[in-house]
């Protein structure tokens, strides 16, 4: 059994060509990832996806092409983790949407598929956490959703101020992701502890991130300065 999402219906994927699709059952071993497939999942997370899929006996179909190279074979675009999660449940065949694309369009389509994503609506994903964890004991509800049972605990319990935090509002968290080598992350690091030095508001996190925004606060006023300065001298 199986959800057949309405995206995976769609004859075309705005790429400038019309794709044949056609949904069929194919055997597991026929089945090759792709090897530009740059996404992965941690252990927990895939732990979660087979409980659900055993649990509720239903999965997106996965998208696949006809192997380029290996006659009678498919090539998986978008599902790498979900033909593992259904292997190991034991299934020997899984339905699949097979599409008519060549590399090019297949890169495209592993760089979109597997990554294009929305952040939550902060309260809307409270009160969907609030009905699950009615319905259900969190200890179970962790092994089934990204959020861990004492995480779910946490978010639960939080209050928010009566207006909504859509996204983009105000307070709304966002996540900034970026790469640092040893030398920089010590700097920051040692900044970051000189700033939340003293101060036992809020959380380790809320603190941190405050320190950040301080940090980042003072250089581009130290900028502002810098840059009037130099007005002032050209002048």
């Amino acid at each position: 059994m199986w959800v057949f999402n309405w995206y995976w219906a769609r004859n075309d994927i705005e790429m400038g060509t019309e794709m044949v699709n056609e949904v069929k059952s194919i055997e597991l071993g026929k089945l090759v990832g792709h090897p530009g497939n740059a996404n992965v999942m941690s252990g927990g997370v895939f732990r979660k996806l087979v409980r659900n899929i055993e649990r509720m006996g239903m999965y997106e179909p996965i998208v696949v092409r006809r192997h380029p190279r290996r006659k009678g074979c498919y090539e998986i675009i978008n599902g790498h983790h979900r033909v593992k999660a259904l292997e190991r449940l034991g299934y020997t065949k899984v339905d699949c949407v097979v599409w008519d694309v060549d590399d090019g369009q297949a890169d495209i389509l592993l760089a979109t598929l597997n990554r294009l994503c929305g952040r939550d609506v902060l309260d809307k994903k409270l009160a969907l956490l609030r009905r699950l964890k009615g319905r259900m004991v969190t200890g179970e509800l962790g092994k089934l959703i990204p959020p861990t049972a004492s995480q779910i605990e946490r978010l639960t319990a939080l209050k928010l101020p009566s207006v909504s935090c859509e996204a983009g509002a105000k307070g709304f968290a966002s996540a900034m992701v970026f790469f640092v080598n040893d030398e920089q992350k010590g700097i920051i690091e040692k900044a970051l502890g000189l700033a939340v030095e003293g101060d036992t508001t809020g959380t380790r996190a809320s603190r941190r991130a405050a320190a950040l925004a301080e940090i980042a606060e003072l250089y581009v006023g130290r900028r502002k300065g810098c840059d009037r300065l130099r007005e002032v001298g050209g002048n």
